[in-house]
C-alpha cells in the first residue's frame, strides 16, 4: 500500500491595511486566521489571498466591505472542498 499526500486548505479570516482618507478601510481581505494573531502580536506582515501583503491592524465588522479578488478566491476555494 502506498500512502497518498493529502494537502490541508485553511479557511481564511478577513482583515485589511487598505484605508480611506476618513482611516475607515476601503476593503477587508481574507487571510489565514493562524496568521493574524501573529501579526497582531508580532507586527509581522500577513498575505491576503488576492496577494495583498500588510500587517493586521483592524477587525471586520459585520457587513464590512470585502476584497473582490479574496472573495473570488475563497468561494472557489469553498467549492472545491
Amino acid at each position: 500500500m502506498t500512502a497518498m499526500d493529502t494537502q490541508t486548505i485553511e479557511r481564511p479570516d478577513v482583515d485589511t491595511d487598505e484605508t480611506t482618507d476618513d482611516e475607515t478601510p476601503k476593503f477587508f481581505h481574507y487571510v489565514k486566521k493562524h496568521k493574524i494573531a501573529e501579526s497582531a502580536v508580532m507586527g509581522s506582515h500577513v498575505v491576503a489571498l488576492c496577494g495583498e501583503v500588510f500587517p493586521v491592524t483592524r477587525s471586520p465588522k459585520p457587513g464590512s466591505p470585502v476584497c473582490p479578488k479574496c472573495k473570488k478566491i475563497y468561494e472557489k476555494m469553498k467549492k472545491d472542498q
